[in-house]
């Protein structure tokens, strides 16, 4: 035989011993068994409640265990935007009167709440956004309610000024303080989609209002982050041009210090959080630059929709693109504390009497406006809680 015909009969032989090593490694191929190695859980879920029709975001438990939640106008059927759970059903809050605009008057009756926060004084407040679908705001709209939980009748009604409004603004979330000023201090997040993010502060005793931060890095999406949820790209929708675009958020989540001299904040499209001093924002000598200057950026925490402070100095925070809860400690140390296929989108937290953490698992990157009109909720969304044996970051 020849050179060329021995090399030709062993280059068959090698090709004919390959195919059949490949043919039977893909015969011997099994579906991956349901028991491999896999993610696991972390943290006892337990759920409180299920909403079975309009999309929940936010979720307040007063100090003797009563719950609220609130329904934006985002486009589901919401029947009422404030309500509050109980006897197994969720009922208007205060009334079902006091749930529908007045179109003669926008600073009387709800138009679109985005946020409830009980405020360890008797009161539970309504954070009415007058901006159904991230609209502009209705002029003089935009408010803060407080109801009174003994007589369930709203006692205070604070219209945010014109000062610190915009067009692009969102109010978002906000905190309590009861020790300074003479009826107290509340800090509000402006998280607009298309404007600058901004800390508002707000005197209660006068409802005078200044915006701080605004649109500093602090308070601003980050430009580089692409949020990935469920292992995809989440809330990309169509641009003006008719491209895809991500959504972007800016200041959202928020939490004071269990003293009151710090606040927690950080843009929802954004995986870091910051902190700065209560004093330097309140006081109006501080310019924005110096303001700017003195924010803490304490490093990545993953990306949250939302923030919770408890009396011991940690800090919770939604973890939106791992389904997961997470820790800081007063020492700047993070445990992540729940970790669930299930925590679809952790939504607000609020820490009870009871020593639980509650939060809303709301399904929010599934909406129609981020998967080209196709609603790929799955009802119901959840109410859930998980234990942390720590109470509320006090108020006063």
């Amino acid at each position: 035989m020849s050179l060329t015909s021995r090399f030709f009969s062993s280059s068959l032989l090698a090709l004919a011993i390959a195919a059949a090593s490949q043919a039977s490694f893909a015969t011997e191929a099994t579906p991956l068994p349901a028991d491999a190695p896999a993610d696991k859980s972390i943290g006892q879920l337990d759920q409180v409640f299920a909403f079975h029709d309009a999309m929940p975001t936010g979720i307040t438990v007063t100090d003797n265990g009563r719950l609220f939640v609130n329904f934006p106008k985002w486009g589901d059927d919401v029947a009422f935007t404030v309500g509050e759970i109980r006897e197994g059903q969720v009922f208007p809050y205060p009334d079902a009167a006091f749930n529908r605009e007045d179109a003669s008057d926008p600073a009387k009756g709800l138009i679109s709440v985005q946020s409830v926060v009980a405020d360890g004084k008797g009161r539970v407040w309504l954070l009415d956004t007058a901006a159904p679908g991230f609209a502009a705001p209705k002029p003089g709209g935009a408010k803060l309610v407080a109801v009174d939980l003994a007589s369930n009748k709203v006692v205070k009604t604070l219209v945010f000024p014109a000062n610190v409004m915009r067009t692009s603004t969102y109010v978002n979330d906000m905190r309590f303080d009861f020790r300074v000023g003479k009826e107290g201090t509340v800090y509000v997040t402006d998280s607009s989609v298309s404007g600058p993010g901004a800390i508002i502060v707000m005197d209660i005793a006068s409802g005078n209002a200044v915006r701080r931060l605004n649109g500093a890095k602090s308070t601003s999406p980050d430009p580089d982050f692409i949020p990935v949820v469920e292992g995809q790209q989440a809330l990309v929708t169509k641009g003006p041009d008719g491209k895809p675009k991500t959504l972007t958020v800016a200041s959202d989540g928020i939490a004071l210090s269990a003293d009151g001299k710090t606040l927690y904040f950080s843009p929802l499209s954004s995986r870091h959080l910051y902190s700065v001093s209560t004093a330097l924002l309140r006081d109006p000598s501080v310019s924005e630059a110096q303001l700017s200057a003195a924010v803490k950026d304490l490093g990545e925490k993953g990306a949250s929709d939302g923030l919770e402070a408890d009396a011991n100095g940690a800090i919770y925070a939604g973890d939106y693109e791992h389904n997961s809860i997470r820790k800081r400690f007063a020492d700047g140390r993070w445990k992540t504390i729940v970790h669930d296929p299930r925590v679809l989108w952790p939504d607000t937290l609020s820490i009870g009497p009871d020593g639980y953490l509650y939060f809303v698992a709301n399904q929010l990157h599934r909406q129609a406006g981020f998967h080209d009109g196709e609603d790929l909720r799955d009802k119901p969304y959840s109410l859930l809680r998980v234990k942390i044996d720590a109470a509320p970051a006090p108020t006063h």
